[in-house]
């Protein structure tokens, strides 16, 4: 019985742990490999694009305003056969549009046909209802088409529910 209780302790304290959800399977952090060499510059580059993606951490469920909370990830998608994307600001926003923490301390380079993603966990109230990220990218073609969703995810009850939303270019064309 005691061995049974042991066991049970164990299973319990390694499943509180929240996991890096970029730790690929040899435990390194994937986005360590895809930094790229500081002396990149990115007004070289042919494609260049800001991309707002709104993110909702809670939704309210009922006339009460009774709040939900949500894990939600975002995803970039390099849709390209043949050309990196280059990602140089992954920023968290809350509803005030206070920024709440940024994702990238160096450039980052993502392989065609590549993607990343970010989690914001469920229990993660800091951006609220009106949450974003804003995400700067750009490539040497100028054709390149990255995909830029969010997908959220969360239950009420025994029900389970999720959506989607798609980022969309706010970089003004002067």
């Amino acid at each position: 019985m005691n061995k049974l209780i042991f066991v049970l302790l164990i299973i319990l304290i390694y499943s509180c742990e929240n996991p890096n959800p970029n730790l690929t399977s040899s435990g390194k952090d994937e986005l360590v490999a895809l930094e790229v060499d500081h002396n990149f510059n990115k007004l070289d580059q042919a494609f260049q694009d800001i991309i707002y993606v709104p993110i909702y951490s809670d939704i309210y469920i009922d006339q009460l305003n009774q709040k939900n909370l949500l894990s939600a990830t975002l995803s970039i998608r390099n849709t390209s056969y043949t050309d990196s994307l280059f990602i140089s600001k992954i920023d968290y926003f809350n509803t005030q549009g206070s920024l709440v923490r940024g994702y990238l301390d160096n450039l980052i380079s993502l392989p065609p046909m590549a993607t990343v993603n970010y989690v914001i966990e469920r229990d993660d109230e800091s951006g609220g209802s009106g949450a974003n990220f804003i995400v700067e990218l750009s490539s040497n073609n100028v054709n390149v088409k990255p995909l830029i969703q969010a997908v959220m995810v969360g239950e009420n009850g025994n029900k389970g529910f999720s959506f989607t939303t798609r980022g969309i270019s706010i970089l003004s064309e002067d």
